[in-house]
């Protein structure tokens, strides 16, 4: 199964900051399972969010240069608050660094003004052909999914600053 836990992208400072949000459903899967009397996005997706929501600021800032954007390292990581069916949550995002194959940054998630999730964490880059060769179509492909997906999340009210 695959989650995908950004709903629209509302501003962008290339390379520096960007802000997304995501409003929980109570059609969303796995809701029924955590928990069925109590259902609430679980807090690894909260985290998930504002690592999806870094992954975009790394593609925008590098062009779609790499296929693979994966979680390097999380720290100081917090919940503060449950997130049920109906809310909808702020990420905010920041670059410390955005290198060629690694990345760090800080982020935290806001609903309803107060701040549900808050963490540090670090993102490795690559292309699948970097280990083989024979991966390189299979990246491309991926990489052009990820251009339409990125049009559909950053169209008409995303601010765009260089």
């Amino acid at each position: 199964m695959r989650f995908i836990l950004i709903d629209k992208i509302v501003s962008l400072e290339s390379g520096k900051e960007i802000k997304a949000v995501k409003s929980v459903s109570l059609a969303e899967e796995y809701l029924a399972d955590h928990f069925p009397t109590f259902p609430v996005l679980p807090g690894v997706l909260l985290l998930e969010g504002l690592i999806e929501s870094a992954s975009w600021l790394v593609r925008e800032a590098e062009n779609f240069a790499h296929s693979m954007i994966l979680l390097e390292q999380a720290r100081n990581v917090k919940y503060r608050s449950f997130l049920a069916p109906g809310a909808r949550i702020e990420y905010t995002v920041q670059a410390r660094t955005i290198e060629e194959n690694l990345s760090s940054f800080n982020g935290f998630g806001l609903s309803e003004g107060q701040k549900i999730v808050e963490a540090r964490f670090g993102l490795r880059h690559f292309n699948l052909a970097d280990e083989s060769p024979t991966m390189a179509a299979v990246d491309a492909a991926i990489i052009e999914n990820m251009k339409k997906r990125w049009k559909l999340l950053s169209s008409q009210k995303t601010k765009k600053e260089n």
